[in-house]
């Protein structure tokens, strides 16, 4: 499996989960798991993805998924499990 962890952040806006799973859809890319909160009007996401299918290789997918992101007004970045994990080792 090919796991990455996809953030989204910004200002809470109608449409940004419905725009963002759209996108997963259209690539084939299936959510395993997905949390979002709204605190204070301020929009967070993390999702949990397997790109195993995907249409388009990692690096396109997050570029463009960035782009989206600055079309609806928050910052989405996404990264590879391994490399999450790494990070937020203790």
């Amino acid at each position: 499996m090919n796991k990455t962890i996809i953030t989204v952040v910004g200002h809470d806006t109608v449409g940004i989960i419905a725009k963002v799973c759209t996108y997963l859809a259209d690539n084939n890319i299936n959510i395993l798991d997905i949390s979002q909160t709204i605190l204070q009007g301020f929009f967070n996401m993390m999702m949990i993805t397997d790109m195993t299918e995907a249409k388009k290789p990692f690096g396109e997918i997050c570029d463009e998924l960035e782009a989206l992101g600055s079309e609806i007004g928050v910052i989405i970045k996404c990264q590879r499990e391994d490399i999450f994990k790494g990070m937020h080792r203790i």
